[in-house]
């Protein structure tokens, strides 16, 4: 949509699954309010923000298991993990930072990177330097663009919302 508005459907697009959002595991499609009155506001709130407490973790075996998503048939089943906390969501999201983004960015070019809440939390960390203990508290509003100008060796000059 981005793309079309500003007549620019030429510039290539890549989509990866290292940006989907973080994988809550067993908590996955329940809602906030259910999930709290079975274990507790606190915990709840520990599952979603801590950057190392991993959610209960869902088996291959069970319903809903992206280990057996036709989505994800092209990765070996070992890497689909059962549930994710921010640092697993960081290792997934970082090969695609590595890969695709740092090296466009050193070409000078300009990088749009459309994903969820978690993955972009996951990337500002790592872009800002973000202690574990600081990610807890980043919010990134939906629908506003971030901006990050870089220095030559990617760390950050300037960040701001639009």
């Amino acid at each position: 949509m981005i793309l079309e508005y500003s007549d620019q459907l030429w510039v290539p697009q890549i989509k990866s699954w290292r940006l989907n959002e973080r994988h809550y595991g067993k908590l996955q499609g329940l809602n906030k309010k259910e999930t709290a009155e079975k274990y507790g506001d606190e915990q709840v709130h520990i599952w979603r923000r801590s950057y190392d407490t991993l959610p209960p973790l869902m088996e291959e075996t069970d319903e809903g298991s992206a280990a057996n998503d036709r989505r994800y048939a092209m990765l070996d089943k070992r890497d689909i993990p059962g549930g994710e906390n921010l640092k697993v969501t960081l290792e997934r999201a970082l090969p695609f930072w590595q890969d695709e983004i740092a090296p466009a960015l050193l070409d000078n070019k300009t990088v749009l990177v459309a994903a969820h809440g978690n993955s972009l939390r996951a990337l500002a960390k790592h872009i800002e330097g973000i202690s574990d203990e600081d990610i807890m508290d980043l919010e990134i509003p939906t629908g506003q663009p971030l901006v990050y100008e870089l220095n030559d060796d990617l760390t950050v000059a300037k960040k701001y919302y639009l």
